[in-house]
């Protein structure tokens, strides 16, 4: 079945994509502690860990329902439901985001 968006669901998906990894490297690849703690301290790499572990979960929520916009039936037969669950996701992946950026700088 094929959702009708006036766009490609594809423009959608790829920027969460994208979005998630941004967040993966700032968290797991050493951007976030590169950017924040640039001395290398100890106590600031464990506040940004704790400023991490908030802003994963709402890269946890914006993985679900990103995930959930194409995995779940209702979702893929529907356009609006498509449309609300993939916004959700995109959402959550800017306030992810957001709380790493914002939550470094207070950190730094």
């Amino acid at each position: 079945m094929r959702v009708q968006l006036g766009f490609s669901p594809v423009i959608p998906t790829i920027a969460s994509f994208l979005l998630a990894m941004l967040w993966a490297l700032l968290v797991f690849a050493g951007w976030g502690l590169q950017a924040f703690c640039e001395g290398g301290e100890a106590t600031c790499s464990q506040r940004l860990g704790t400023v991490a572990g908030v802003s994963g979960f709402f890269a946890v929520v914006a993985a679900a329902c990103s995930a959930g916009a194409w995995l779940l039936p209702s979702s893929r037969r529907d356009r609006r439901a498509f449309i609300r669950t993939i916004s959700a996701g995109m959402l959550a992946w800017v306030v992810a985001e957001g709380v790493l950026f914002v939550g470094g700088m207070v950190v730094r």
